[in-house]
């Protein structure tokens, strides 16, 4: 963050957010010891935070304990078929080349991309897990971290063999930290489990027997564009509660009926032609 920013920060935020504060506000929303929870978030939308995301994933392990469990994604969408690249998209002459040379999917060391910094600090958190998709992984921390990260298919990454299927099991909650419905990946589940998703052919550099190889597998045609109209529908029906985290808007909800709800509403959007 720049010192232009973070200036404009301390200045907008009335008193410093904390560790304690923000672990305070949590509860209050009503996140409690041993939930299984995925968390999307934006940092900047906290306020000026001391200890920046450090302090928020402290907060955030210290409501929920080691009997519950932390999850967040942690993809990696530079990790893919180049052909499809669009912000930016690359030159058709580049393909073969990212094709050849891009670097394998280690869940150790491969940072994330346009997740954010607490998604980053989280990621290499003690005791945290990382599921090994080389473009669609999550990271957990808690009970049941390895039961949620554990056998991430490759194929149909957000599907019935994800770490978001896992945390359905787990009948878990999702926390939208100061982001909207578009951010909430738990849609995405409702997406493969309604009928006739589109596909299209998925490319990814990883491990394999000790070797790096480009892998090419069968992925759903992944479309977050109407996830802000289906939750706003969600949440008019009462299922969502809506409090205040630090300076941002949040939102608690569990992950099992808005999947549900998800999958019932693209159904009816594909038999009408109005999603893909």
């Amino acid at each position: 963050m720049s010192e232009a920013k973070e200036g404009t920060q301390v200045q907008q935020t009335p008193t410093p957010r904390t560790r304690a504060s923000l672990a305070a506000d949590l509860r209050a929303l009503g996140i409690a010891p041993g939930m299984a929870l995925i968390v999307h978030s934006s940092l900047s939308a906290l306020g000026w935070v001391c200890g920046g995301p450090v302090a928020v994933v402290q907060a955030l392990t210290d409501v929920l304990t080691l009997e519950g469990t932390l999850v967040m994604p942690t993809h990696t969408p530079d990790n893919s078929e180049p052909s499809y690249w669009q912000h930016p998209p690359v030159p058709e002459a580049w393909w073969q080349t990212i094709r050849e040379t891009m670097p394998a999917f280690e869940p150790q060391t491969t940072p994330t991309r346009q997740m954010g910094r607490i998604v980053e600090v989280f990621r290499t958190w003690p005791g945290t897990l990382r599921s090994a998709h080389p473009q669609l992984s999550f990271a957990a921390w808690g009970r049941h971290a390895e039961r949620v990260t554990a056998h991430h298919a490759l194929a149909d990454g957000m599907g019935d063999e994800s770490p978001l299927a896992r945390v359905y099991d787990l009948d878990g909650h999702v926390l939208l930290l100061g982001v909207g419905f578009a951010n909430n990946t738990s849609f995405h589940l409702g997406e493969y489990r309604a009928p006739d998703a589109p596909r299209m052919t998925q490319g990814a550099a990883m491990m394999e027997d000790g070797q790096r190889v480009w892998k090419t597998y069968s992925e759903v045609d992944w479309d977050a564009d109407p996830f802000a109209e289906i939750g706003a529908a969600f949440e008019a029906t009462g299922a969502v509660t809506v409090g205040r985290v630090g300076s941002a808007e949040v939102r608690l909800f569990r992950q099992r009926p808005a999947v549900d709800f998800a999958q019932d509403w693209i159904t009816r959007a594909r038999k009408t032609g109005r999603v893909q």
